[in-house]
């Protein structure tokens, strides 16, 4: 496995990191709410390869990378097309992190938030019954009353009078979770960035072609967002950049 090295931003410049100092460079603030949002793109910009998933035009050092990000979060924010396509596996505690989250007053794992209007969700999957936390559900008020006794089943619900960006990220906020990393999809993403919600930007520029027709297409922002270019890493001559958002 090639090395990650930072090449711009980062204090260690041009030195191999290791893994905790990869961790160490995805920094979560101490107390206020934040709001990451994280992908990876190819050359032509798409989302997936040819199988639909990402991990298909991921690489090694993008992967150590997801997981830095990941390991001190408290919720993992997904669409339900998301967990569809990609097949979540079960969120669990690492033990080392663990004890670390609890000094910092964090749950064991993160927790698994998704997003859905229509509450028909793969309920065969794992995520369900063995994540390290019970996952949340966040819904509509009035949807359909069986869907959401199964939800309820399966998961923590939260139903909204109006699923909007900001109600899902005060949802979360005022469970505790206020580390929140949104892994997609695209539309939640889009959201979330026009209600300038999203504090920080983790892009994974792959070096590959891939074509965009299975990549999911978003309406047009109201504005152009602005981000800062922060820092960048390489490995497997793959950049994993870190963006913050004005005033951030």
């Amino acid at each position: 496995m090639n090395p990650i090295r930072a090449i711009y931003g980062n204090r260690q410049q041009g030195d191999d990191l290791t893994d905790q100092e990869v961790a160490r460079a995805y920094p979560w603030p101490d107390s206020r709410r934040w709001v990451r949002a994280m992908m990876v793109t190819t050359l032509d910009g798409a989302a997936a390869g040819a199988d639909g998933l990402s991990g298909s035009v991921s690489s090694n050092a993008d992967q150590l990378v997801f997981d830095a990000v990941r390991r001190y979060a408290d919720a993992v924010l997904i669409g339900s097309g998301t967990l569809r396509a990609e097949q979540y596996t079960p969120m669990r505690a690492n033990p080392e992190d663990a004890k670390r989250r609890a000094a910092d007053g964090q749950l064991a794992a993160p927790v698994v938030a998704v997003v859905t209007g229509s509450l028909q969700l793969p309920w065969e999957l794992p995520i369900w019954s063995e994540s390290a936390h019970r996952p949340v559900v966040i819904t509509r008020a009035d949807a359909n009353e069986g869907r959401l006794a199964t939800a309820r089943d399966h998961a923590d619900v939260i139903a909204l009078q109006e699923v909007t960006p900001e109600a899902v990220v005060d949802a979360l906020a005022g469970r505790g979770l206020r580390r929140i990393l949104c892994e997609g999809g695209p539309s939640l993403l889009r959201d979330l960035v026009a209600a300038d919600l999203v504090d920080e930007a983790d892009i994974t520029l792959a070096p590959l072609f891939a074509g965009t027709s299975g990549s999911p297409s978003t309406t047009v922002l109201p504005d152009v967002a602005d981000f800062r270019l922060e820092q960048v890493l390489e490995g497997d001559g793959t950049l994993m950049m870190r963006y913050l958002a004005p005033g951030r």
